[in-house]
């Protein structure tokens, strides 16, 4: 498996090419989904809830060994050894990941939520690089900063709740 550099940029073209490719089932949450919704903010990395399902942590296995997806800490931020496999997918709730094509985060259950089902049922599209994606709602990503409770959260979720408002006047 090729190394992974420490530095090795956001690619978010590249990260949802290869998990459709392998057809991966998943909501995009965090930042990425936030920002296509018209939240202004940069991100760092890329959050998805993948559905649980054998045959889709097989399919998002995949998907990671061809983009080299190692363990990230602070401390080794070039990732450590990890095992790509539907297994060790199922017993985790969140994996920090770096990739070949940027920093990846599973997360399983985003606080405020039951999982891949519970934003299904809410999750909007969007099309991009040629690949539709499903997105949490704002109301969904309101939920999970509320839960999280972190003063950014807060911060943001101020902000998230005036995009809401000023569609409701007609002003997207």
């Amino acid at each position: 498996m090729p190394a992974v550099s420490s530095v090795a940029p956001l690619d978010p073209e590249r990260l949802i090419t290869t998990l459709a490719r392998h057809q991966v089932r998943y909501i995009l949450v965090g930042a990425v989904a936030a920002r296509l919704q018209g939240f202004p903010c940069l991100a760092a990395d890329t959050d998805i809830t993948p559905a649980r399902e054998p045959e889709n942590l097989h399919r998002l296995a995949s998907a990671l060994r061809e983009l080299a997806a190692r363990v990230f800490t602070e401390s080794v931020p070039e990732g450590l050894p990890f095992d790509c496999a539907a297994a060790t997918l199922e017993r985790g709730q969140l994996w920090h990941l770096v990739t070949t094509a940027g920093r990846l985060d599973l997360i399983f259950e985003p606080r405020g939520t039951t999982g891949y089902d519970d934003l299904a049922k809410h999750a909007v599209q969007f099309e991009v690089f040629g690949v539709r994606l499903d997105v949490a709602s704002l109301e969904d990503i309101i939920r999970t900063k509320v839960a999280a409770g972190r003063a950014q959260d807060r911060q943001d979720v101020i902000v998230l709740r005036e995009i809401i408002r000023l569609r409701g006047h007609g002003q997207q």
